[in-house]
């Protein structure tokens, strides 16, 4: 599990075949899970400077790979003990987004992407989203994209101040929005849903 918080910006040192290796002065053990732009990878090597991951084919073809490339997010998975501060993310990309406009606000940058349609109805006005890794609220839904606010800070530790328009982007949706919405699918194809029920499951989350 990650939490969205962006650990380092690492350097892509080669990305061969399914082997990605970065410089970066964060130090993980062999087999540790590792999000790179939002993916939890397996690192397989370690070097003087960085390490090496592996990228399965499911990985390869759910992410955005033009852009393992020159930098990257990185964030190591948590430890039960670990302070939560954005959200809980599990490092599987749902689908990737487009970013579509940037729009330079008061204090901040408001980014709007294009969605896949299939994650629509998991996005929700203020709710929790993945963007490259970093947790973010959505401030506004459309029909086909969202809106999101990059503030300084943001801008500052991530790499959202070099995304031009038309960049790909991999997301991931909020983790409980994913359960209650197959829950809610599984029942409704079983018999339809009663009141009762759509309570009982808000409950459980």
């Amino acid at each position: 599990m990650f939490n969205g918080l962006i650990r380092e910006i690492a350097l892509v040192q080669s990305f061969k075949g399914h082997i990605l290796s970065l410089k970066a002065k964060h130090r993980p053990n062999l087999g540790d899970s590792i999000a790179v732009n939002g993916a939890c990878l397996s690192v397989i090597e370690l070097f003087h400077e960085g390490f090496s991951v592996e990228l399965s084919k499911e990985s390869r073809d759910k992410i955005a790979l033009e852009n393992l490339k020159d930098r990257v997010h990185i964030e190591p998975a948590l430890r039960y003990k670990d302070r939560i501060d954005g959200h809980l993310m599990q490092g599987h990309i749902d689908g990737l987004g487009l970013l579509e406009q940037i729009v330079k606000n008061e204090n901040g940058v408001d980014f709007y992407i294009k969605v896949p349609k299939a994650m629509m109805k998991l996005m929700a006005d203020k709710g929790s989203i993945g963007i490259d890794g970093v947790s973010l609220t959505i401030n506004e839904v459309f029909d086909e994209s969202i809106r999101l606010t990059i503030i300084p800070i943001s801008f500052r530790d991530t790499l959202f101040s070099s995304y031009k328009v038309g960049r790909r982007i991999n997301l991931e949706s909020d983790l409980l929005a994913r359960y209650i919405a197959k829950q809610l699918e599984f029942k409704a194809q079983k018999k339809g849903l009663s009141w009762q029920e759509v309570e009982h499951i808000s409950y459980l989350y």
